[in-house]
């Protein structure tokens, strides 16, 4: 997730591109850069680190009124000042920058190596330029169609040649591109907010379209070539609200950013066909895959969250012994690791402190190290033996949100992949878990739509002093997370138990009134849950149940129901999680906290 900008008019380039940077900056932050139109040629700056680094090297590059800029947030290669963008092509006459993944370009690297091509980066991004410097002759645009017809992925591009001054060609495929119209002026974003001290009128590019700037105005066209008309939107927001989309706080936004999250975590780890995990980026061969004999777990708060899902489906999918352990606590318990063993680390940030030191002792024990993380070149990347990345990009809200469900999905493709490589599930089954994970992004947007709902639902709780939230098996994971989502935020205590606990002791915390959340989302333990649920409701507890369609039973115990759409069990927490978020979100806002910033927390904890 990366914020572009672009700008052609009478006045300068710099300025814009460097002030729309700036309101784009919460999109990524590991390096950035821009490129300008200087009589016939391209002259750029690009440089490592937060967009400060790139304006102490602006001195000399203030000419031009045509150009491009782009912060990033790192896909493919590490963040470093030859990764970062624009990319060129070979002569240096094309530059591009890119917010996306080009699923298939490393089989586009090596045609166009073959072809004589040399590149200085590790990015998707590059092949691009080299592809569009293939095909031109004289028509930027023309060019830019012909290489796009060999693009699969997600991509918002935006391109200048030094050949063609005066124009900039914008691109919109799966990732959002904004057109500004301006007063002889025009701009190019992947969001509002850079725009609106220039201009509040915008075009919003559909999938599949392109946008010709230059200073005569602007056309959009479909990738044939067909010109489209499109009338302008007045953006009511202001600039604080733009930055959120409309959203009165970044977890709204982040709660919502979810469907579009899942799918660039799951883009191109499935075959074409459904049938098959490729996990070509992450490095686990089938033979070491193999090799494994038993799976530990290991994150802090939400991450350790994820990964009690993911010792479930390593269990179950893949029929390896597996354990889930805090990272905070992990090393100082001697735990048992060795040659056979895979400690599969979670953070979103890579840079945990706790979890970095369970890294490190599970490295120092002889385990083989998996870090699935959302940050390319964090030190969890860095160290570990292998990396699967989850692409949920920056998260502003201090409670995570697209982070916890994009680990969802991420330990999902990992199971699975270990039971493929394993032969320990029969293919129809991974066949049938493969197409429920494709359908979890829109089962997420369905289940986004009881939003009235939860609002309404949260009213009871925020009279409330405590909550508890109750589950079986996968369930209970889920719980734990809900329980910890409304606690940070609306600073109710809330505990989570696994429902069969309940007659040990815990049913004596439930009286008159007080707030139960109980999931019931695993089909075997349907009849053991609604027992529970009874048992609640009878001392008195107001029962709030999510339950998959079809179990009308649940109204019969419980005082509300959300009901979800169907999706396999093993998925669940992905879909049952939703409501969790946006219940605690409301409940935060009636009590007039501070949402994403909750007193005594910090979003990544990098000490001990």
């Amino acid at each position: 997730m990366c914020g572009i900008v672009g700008y052609v008019g009478h006045g300068a380039a710099v300025p814009f591109l460097v002030d729309g940077l700036k309101k784009l900056e919460y999109r990524g932050y590991d390096s950035a850069g821009i490129v300008v139109q200087n009589g016939g040629s391209l002259e750029g700056r690009k440089r490592l680190g937060r967009l400060q680094e790139l304006e102490s090297v602006l001195s000399g590059l203030q000419t031009g009124n045509t150009g491009i800029g782009h912060t990033r947030w790192a896909t493919h290669g590490r963040p470093s000042d030859e990764n970062s963008h624009p990319h060129y092509d070979c002569g240096g006459r094309i530059a591009v920058v890119h917010n996306g993944i080009i699923e298939n370009f490393l089989e586009i690297r090596e045609w166009l190596a073959v072809n004589g091509h040399v590149f200085r980066s590790q990015t998707d991004t590059e092949v691009v330029p080299h592809l569009i410097e293939h095909y031109y002759q004289g028509d930027l645009e023309e060019a830019v169609r012909k290489a796009l017809s060999h693009l699969r992925g997600s991509y918002a591009l935006a391109v200048v040649s030094a050949d063609e001054p005066g124009k900039v060609i914008g691109v919109q495929q799966d990732s959002p591109m904004i057109v500004g119209l301006g007063q002889g002026e025009f701009f190019l974003a992947s969001d509002i907010p850079a725009l609106l001290d220039r201009t509040r009128d915008v075009l919003i590019l559909q999938d599949g379209e392109m946008a010709i700037l230059s200073q005569d105005g602007v056309q959009v066209k479909d990738f044939s070539g067909q010109l489209i008309e499109r009338t302008p939107f007045r953006v009511p927001w202001d600039a604080v609200m733009a930055e959120k989309q409309g959203y009165n706080h970044f977890m709204l936004k982040e709660i919502h950013e979810q469907p579009r999250a899942l799918r660039d975590t799951l883009r191109g780890r499935i075959s074409r066909d459904g049938t098959r995990v490729v996990l070509a980026d992450v490095g686990l061969s089938p033979v070491a895959a193999r090799a494994i004999e038993r799976v530990m777990v290991v994150g802090c708060g939400t991450a350790y969250h994820a990964g009690l899902v993911g010792r479930f489906l390593f269990e179950r999918l893949a029929q390896l012994d597996a354990q889930a352990d805090l990272a905070s606590e992990f090393r100082y318990r001697s735990p048992l690791l060795d040659e056979g063993t895979l400690l599969v680390v979670v953070s979103q940030s890579g840079e945990t402190a706790d979890t970095l030191a369970a890294l490190r002792e599970g490295r120092r024990r002889g385990a083989k190290v998996l870090a699935i993380t959302n940050v390319v070149g964090s030190s969890a990347a860095r160290e570990a033996d292998y990396v699967l990345y989850t692409w949920a990009g920056p998260e502003v809200a201090v409670a995570s949100t697209k982070a916890y469900t994009t680990q969802l999905v991420a330990v999902s493709l990992l199971a699975a992949y270990l039971a493929q490589e394993r032969a320990t599930m029969p293919p129809e089954d991974l066949h049938r878990f493969l197409q429920g994970l494709q359908l979890l992004p829109n089962q997420v947007e369905a289940v986004l739509a009881c939003e009235e709902q939860t609002r309404r639902l949260a009213e009871q709780i925020t009279k409330s002093d405590d909550a508890f939230f109750i589950g079986r098996g996968l369930d209970y994971a889920v719980a734990m997370e809900g329980q910890l989502k409304l606690k940070e935020i609306s600073y109710i205590h809330a505990e989570a138990y696994a429902a069969g606990e309940l007659k040990h002791g815990t049913l004596a915390l439930i009286e008159e009134g007080v707030p139960v959340v109980a999931l019931a989302t695993q089909r075997h333990v349907w009849e053991k849950m609604l027992s529970n649920i009874t048992v609640v409701q009878a001392r008195g507890a107001y029962v709030l149940t999510l339950a998959p369609q079809g179990l009308t039973e649940a109204a019969q115990v419980s005082d509300e129901v959300i009901y979800l759409p169907p999706v396999d069990d093993l998925l669940a927490p992905a879909v049952a999680v939703i409501p969790l978020q946006l219940l605690s979100y409301y409940v935060s806002v009636a009590r007039g906290c501070d949402v994403d910033k909750p007193r005594n927390l910090a979003k990544s904890v990098t000490v001990e």
